[in-house]
C-alpha cells in the first residue's frame, strides 16, 4: 500500500524536506525552438538533465523521484517524434544502466508497456532487474502513463480480487495497492517546469496531498540549483493534510 502523505515530511515549517519528488518535465520543444534546432534535439537534451538530476537527489535529502517522461496523450505526436523519444529511452538506459546500478538507484517504470517496442520492454524488464537491491534512490520513470488510464486499470484489478473473495469492503488502501505505484510513497512535491500549470494527468490519485511548485525555466535548462531552491520553499510550507 502507497504510504499516506502526512507520513512522509514533517508538519512544521522551515526544517522539512519532501522525501519524494515527482516531476513533470516540460519545455524540451520549446527549448529546442527556441533555439531553431528540430525538437528531438530538447529531448536529447532533456534526458542529459535528467542524469544530472538524479545525481544530485540523494544529496539532497531526496530518497525518491518520480519523473514523467511519455503520456498516454503523447502517441499524439508525429511519428518522427515518437519514434525518436522511443530511441531516446532506450539509449538512456542502455548507457546509464552502469552508473545507476554502481551508483545505488533503484530504477522502475509506470505505465502501459504493451504499446511499446518490445526491446524497450526487455530494457526495461532488464535494469529494473538488475536494480532491485539498491536503495540510495528510487527512480521511478512513468512511460505510456495516464493517471486516467491508471485508474481504470487499478479498479479492474480491484474488481478481479473482489470476485475471487479476496476483498469485502473495499478500502482506499485496497485501490492504492492496485496502482502502478504499490508500495512506493505518495509524493511530498510535485514540480512541473516550463511555465505551464497544468498537471496533464500525472498521479492524480497519488498526488492528491502533494504540494505543487510551478517553475517557467524550460527542462533542458532545469539545474540542480533549481532543484535545491525549491526544496528550500518546500521546506517553509504549511503542510496540514485537511487539518486546521
Amino acid at each position: 500500500m502507497a504510504e499516506t502523505a502526512a507520513s512522509l515530511s514533517n508538519t512544521g515549517g522551515g526544517e522539512q524536506r519532501p522525501r519524494h519528488v515527482a516531476i513533470i518535465m516540460d519545455g524540451n520543444g520549446r527549448w529546442a525552438k527556441n533555439k531553431g534546432w528540430p525538437r528531438l534535439v530538447g529531448h536529447r537534451r532533456g534526458a542529459e538533465r535528467v542524469k544530472q538530476i538524479v545525481r544530485a537527489c540523494p544529496d539532497m535529502g531526496v530518497n525518491w523521484l518520480t519523473v514523467y517522461a511519455f503520456s498516454t496523450e503523447n502517441w499524439k505526436r508525429s511519428t518522427e517524434e515518437v519514434l525518436g523519444l522511443m530511441g531516446i529511452f532506450a539509449r538512456y538506459i542502455e548507457r546509464e544502466a552502469d552508473g545507476l546500478a554502481a551508483e545505488g538507484v533503484r530504477m522502475r517504470f509506470i505505465g502501459g508497456r504493451e504499446r511499446l517496442d518490445p526491446k524497450l520492454q526487455r530494457l526495461m524488464a532488464g535494469i529494473e532487474a538488475r536494480t532491485a537491491g539498491n536503495t540510495r534512490l528510487n527512480l521511478t520513470v512513468a512511460i505510456n502513463y495516464g493517471g486516467r488510464d491508471e485508474l481504470v486499470r487499478a479498479a479492474a484489478r480491484l474488481a478481479q480480487r473482489m470476485a475471487r473473495g479476496e476483498i469485502a469492503e473495499p478500502a482506499e488502501a485496497d485501490l492504492a495497492d492496485c496502482l502502478d505505484t504499490a508500495g512506493h510513497p505518495d509524493p511530498d512535491l510535485v514540480i512541473r517546469t516550463s511555465g505551464e500549470t497544468r498537471t496533464s494527468n500525472f498521479l492524480p490519485f497519488q498526488a492528491a496531498y502533494s504540494e505543487y511548485e510551478f517553475t517557467k525555466v524550460l527542462w533542458p535548462d532545469f539545474t540542480p540549483e533549481h532543484l535545491a531552491e525549491i526544496l528550500d520553499r518546500f521546506g517553509l510550507r504549511e503542510r496540514r493534510f485537511g487539518g486546521a
